[in-house]
């Protein structure tokens, strides 16, 4: 029993109190999460929802280009560039970017896992150094030891974590570049035309494309090849496309 009372008088004497609280929390969170109450989703502090379900829209030329929204939560377009799924496309989900967390050292793994990290150590090590000492001065140094050995511990353990949390590269205009498309106008001429592509990760743009050269055969339904981008223009260069393997006759 004394054991046991020396225990919670250290976890609730300063400054071992000030992480107390937050472990609590902390373990509460996760107990949740193995018992499936948040989600595989809230893991990842909402990093990679929506890829494949969204579909972008690439704005008309005439204006500088901007990364916009769309695209499944990452985006690519022209001025005014929206999606029906949108999370903004020049940044990665929140959850693996904290701006102090990777100012600390801490990033690429989700916030979640690092601020658990921070607090677990910092409370272990602000517990044991609370049993050891006694008065304000040297339970203000353990105070300062527990957060510099919580963020020094947890810069040493995010670093193999990174390598499961893998940072999704946002779509860009180049990875179009080569891929075959379907028209959606009714034709496509050097100044006017669209296309739908699907990028790599399934998402699906609707883009504005155009022909060097007349094409009668690019109208709605056709398929074309995505050869090459003009970023003065802000649209893509596209030419027919038959995606039928040899030997087969329509």
């Amino acid at each position: 029993m004394a054991g046991s009372g020396g225990f919670f008088a250290a976890a609730l004497a300063f400054p071992t109190a000030l992480f107390s609280f937050a472990l609590v929390v902390v373990v509460g969170y996760w107990l949740l999460m193995l018992l499936g109450g948040l989600g595989f989703d809230a893991l990842h502090g909402g990093h990679g929802v929506g890829h494949h379900g969204g579909a972008g829209h690439v704005g008309p030329a005439g204006h500088a280009g901007h990364v916009g929204h769309g695209v499944g939560g990452h985006g690519v377009g022209g001025n005014g560039a929206h999606g029906t799924n949108g999370g903004n496309g020049s940044h990665p989900g929140p959850g693996h970017h904290g701006g102090v967390l990777g100012a600390l050292g801490l990033g690429g793994v989700p916030v979640t896992v690092a601020v658990s990290l921070l607090v677990a150590l910092a409370w272990f090590v602000s517990l044991a150094g609370t049993a050891l000492t006694s008065g304000a001065p040297a339970r203000g140094g353990v105070l300062a030891v527990a957060l510099v050995a919580s963020w020094a511990g947890t810069r040493v353990l995010v670093r193999p974590l990174r390598r499961l949390f893998p940072e999704d590269r946002p779509v860009t205009r180049g990875d179009f570049v080569g891929r075959v498309c379907v028209i959606r106008t009714g034709r496509v001429t050097a100044d006017f035309g669209q296309a739908e592509v699907t990028a790599g990760d399934g998402s699906t743009a609707t883009v504005q494309v155009r022909t060097p050269t007349p094409e009668p055969g690019l109208t709605a339904g056709r398929t074309a090849l995505i050869f090459d981008y003009d970023a003065e223009g802000e649209h893509f260069l596209v030419a027919p496309f038959d995606p039928s393997p040899p030997g087969i006759i329509h």
